[in-house]
């Protein structure tokens, strides 16, 4: 995943020009935007934290995203050599996403973090089997998209299917919602709706020249939000983190709307 096109997200919805972001992490304009537009190296895990402060992104989301871990996982070996051995019995064993993800779910599980236990952000509890389209056929992005609003729930006097579908594709000419990894986040904020989300499969993928590695888009997540927040922000980091995480590859192979939805709460459990 390109971390860039993430930080650019989450710079447009929260409101700050290039110039703006930028004199805040004290940067320059023409270094920021070669980071957003994956020319430059992903930022260091001191600058990605100063970025997420900025943006009301709790830190460890971003640093996860950008898996800017190596010197923590260093220091930690150091100190506790027997994890030294738990990490190379992992690589010896060239464990997948998938069960990578059963075991941060189990150290979940066990030993609770409990600094990030407070309004975690969790896609899982946005969804419902009504709202998950598997191997959908389509000509193209805007029917996904379109085909998705249709499913999301809407209050009476609440916009209409194509108001939902005309706000998330102006924002998608804004910045581009798609993460990397095969992952697409079209999303809109409506007052009026509570969050929701749909989640849809491509039979076919769509490439996309927006795409920041080049992988076509397999999966979309497309979100409406309430009233603008940073909680809001910290949704859409999360979701760059699972898509860092391998989203895709895990959603690829459900069988059932349910079977889709374990998948998410297991990578979010493990993370």
């Amino acid at each position: 995943m390109h971390l860039g096109a993430t930080i650019r997200l989450l710079r447009l919805d929260a409101g700050f020009s290039l110039r703006d972001l930028a004199q805040r992490i004290g940067v320059s304009s023409a270094y920021l935007s070669r980071v957003e537009h994956g020319h430059d190296a992903v930022p260091t895990p001191d600058r990605l934290e100063a970025i997420a402060r900025e943006l009301g992104v709790p830190p460890h989301l971003l640093v996860g995203a950008a898996h800017k871990v190596g010197p923590a996982i260093e220091g930690y070996a150091e100190e506790v050599p027997s994890a030294g051995m738990l990490f190379l019995d992992i690589a010896r064993r060239r464990l997948g996403p998938a069960e990578i993800a059963r075991i941060r779910a189990f150290v979940a599980r066990e030993f609770p973090a409990p600094e990030h236990a407070e309004a975690r952000p969790s896609i899982a509890r946005l969804l419902a089997p009504e709202r998950v389209i598997l191997q959908l056929t389509c000509p193209g992005l805007e029917d996904a998209i379109e085909i998705a609003a249709s499913r999301l729930p809407r209050p009476p006097g609440g916009p209409s299917v194509q108001e939902l579908v005309t706000e998330i594709l102006a924002r998608e000419q804004a910045a581009s919602a798609a993460l990397g990894g095969g992952v697409m986040l079209p999303h809109g904020v409506f007052g009026s709706m509570p969050p929701s989300a749909v989640l849809v499969t491509l039979a076919r993928p769509i490439s996309l020249r927006e795409a920041p590695d080049g992988v076509p888009i397999r999966l979309l997540l497309v979100l409406v939000l309430g009233e603008p927040c940073r909680r809001h922000l910290a949704l859409l980091a999360h979701v760059a983190r699972l898509s860092s995480d391998g989203l895709a590859d895990r959603i690829a192979a459900a069988k059932s709307p349910e079977e889709a939805i374990r998948g998410v709460e297991e990578m979010e459990d493990g993370g």
